[in-house]
């Protein structure tokens, strides 16, 4: 009775995408919740592991015959599949702990294999290569073919795509510090590699004709600038703006890997305009005001594919499409937000005022400015006044702070992205990735966003990455050799500010 009503509210005119979408969500929640009672009334954890370990990770195939082995039944990897989405995120990890520790690498054939070979290497090359060749198999885990044959059924990608982002979260909280979990999570990802390699990723434009459970996923993964309302997503993939996806035959109807792309007469300098703009939902696009495409957000939305390349492919591809369509347009940059600034920014403050260092940071006519501008009688107040200010929006909405703040701000965020560190590379996550395809750090924006949440961020500062596309090829090969960062004039007179009053 249940299942005809469902059926027939699905088919219905009367109900709109987002009821469908609420709908089969709530069927698919009936299905796992029935399944998960089942499995855990037919055994226990402990034991579930044990047997369903045992009966589908098979031992590794001896080297004469491991192209001759049957593949295993469907069913088992069904499943293995069934009772893994049954258990709990403890019980999760560990299972994860168990099936990388007791179906890894069988090390003691390895040694084995590897004293041979060092016991060949007087013999003809043709010995040497197959001994090799044994070795090289030998160093498979066991839990590999597992994988490989879950990849094989239907829904079996995604499954893994989900298992990996388990395996990252068990890695990031250190509940584990097993070696085996990470040698379990760079199997997964050499496997996921291979199978989002970018030949075997589709292209898609998203477009309010896009189908509506599409649209409504590229609601919920929006991580940048959250979208507010169907209207707001409307107009997000309307006049002057493009959406565009990866998406993978294994996993339909679920995009990967999703730009956002504004259509502007000049690089943009402020998000207001583009997410906030109301006036572009019915519009006409008029070719001669397109003259460049700003990359205003790009979001992964599978936690299990984190490393695997997907976004710096996804541009290159934009980029292909938007010049086939407007061969006019020559400029191509992002407008991106600097996550991690203002908490940068507290922990050197905090640092300065802890080893009286206040001197170093800023000129003593700017906190002579700060002392003024907060009514502190003292240093040490000002430096507490001047943290307490970034972690508010209240200085966003005075003028007279607003223009005692932007000099300092300013100079500070181009040192945090153009200096600031992690093993030679840029500090920020956003930077190193757009740094890392070949772009430029053109040009820092202040007043950029003025939403709290770009103001608590990134003290409302947004930077454009410029792509230069006869550039970009040689500044990957810059940064990622060198380290070296292409930066613009204004950038480096910053950061040549910053050098010049600040001691770090």
């Amino acid at each position: 009775m249940l299942h005809r009503a469902v059926k027939w509210a699905l088919s219905s005119s009367v109900w709109g995408c987002r009821h469908q979408t609420v709908i089969k969500a709530a069927v698919r929640d009936l299905d796992v919740g029935i399944g998960r009672w089942y499995s855990f009334q037919v055994r226990g954890v402990a034991s579930g592991m044990e047997e369903i370990l045992a009966k589908v990770v098979a031992p590794l195939p001896t080297y004469e015959t491991r192209e001759k082995s049957p593949p295993p039944r469907e069913s088992n990897s069904l499943e293995f599949m069934h009772f893994y989405n049954s258990l709990n995120k403890e019980d999760k990890h560990g299972f994860l702990s168990k099936l990388s520790q007791d179906f890894g690498v069988d090390h003691k054939s390895v040694s084995e294999l590897a004293v041979k070979l060092l016991d060949t290497q007087l013999r003809d090359l043709a010995t040497i290569l197959q001994v090799e060749d044994r070795l090289r198999y030998s160093l498979n885990p066991r839990y590999k073919q597992l994988l490989n044959h879950l990849s094989r059924v239907e829904g079996g990608v995604k499954f893994l795509v989900d298992l990996r982002a388990d395996v990252l979260e068990l890695i990031s909280s250190k509940t584990s510090e097993s070696p085996h979990i990470r040698d379990l999570n760079g199997t997964l990802k050499s496997l996921l590699s291979e199978w989002f390699s970018v030949g075997l990723l589709r292209l898609e434009r998203i477009t309010w004709q896009s189908p509506c459970e599409i649209l409504q996923k590229i609601s919920q993964y929006e991580a940048v600038h959250p979208v507010r309302n169907w209207t707001d997503l409307k107009r997000r993939v309307g006049p002057y703006r493009r959406c565009y996806a990866f998406t993978h035959a294994a996993m339909p109807g679920e995009p990967l890997v999703v730009l956002h792309v504004a259509l502007t007469e000049d690089i943009s300098d402020n998000i207001q305009s583009i997410v906030r703009e109301f006036g572009s939902l019915h519009a006409e696009e008029d070719v001669n005001k397109i003259n460049a495409a700003i990359f205003y957000s790009i979001s992964s939305t599978q936690a299990g594919l984190q490393g695997v390349e997907l976004g710096n492919y996804l541009i290159k591809r934009v980029v292909r499409e938007l010049q086939s369509e407007f061969p006019h347009m020559a400029q191509f940059s992002s407008l991106s937000p600097i996550p991690g600034f203002s908490s940068w920014l507290q922990s050197v403050l905090g640092q300065y005022r802890k080893e009286g260092r206040s001197s170093d940071l800023l000129s003593e006519q700017e906190w002579k400015e700060v002392e003024e501008a907060t009514n502190s009688v003292q240093r040490t107040l000002a430096i507490e006044a001047l943290r307490k200010l970034i972690s508010t929006s209240e200085w966003n909405h005075s003028q007279r702070l607003s223009l005692v703040l932007e000099p300092i701000l300013m100079r500070l965020c181009a040192w945090y992205l153009y200096g600031e560190k992690r093993r030679g590379y840029a500090l920020n996550p956003v930077a190193n990735f757009h740094l890392q395809n070949g772009a430029t750090m053109w040009r820092l924006n202040w007043h950029a966003d003025t939403s709290p949440r770009g103001v608590a961020n990134s003290c409302g500062i947004m930077v454009n990455y410029r792509y230069f596309l006869n550039e970009t090829s040689k500044n990957s090969a810059l940064y990622l050799q060198n380290k070296a960062i292409m930066a613009s004039e204004q950038v480096l007179g910053l950061v040549s500010q910053f050098q010049k009053t600040s001691k770090l």
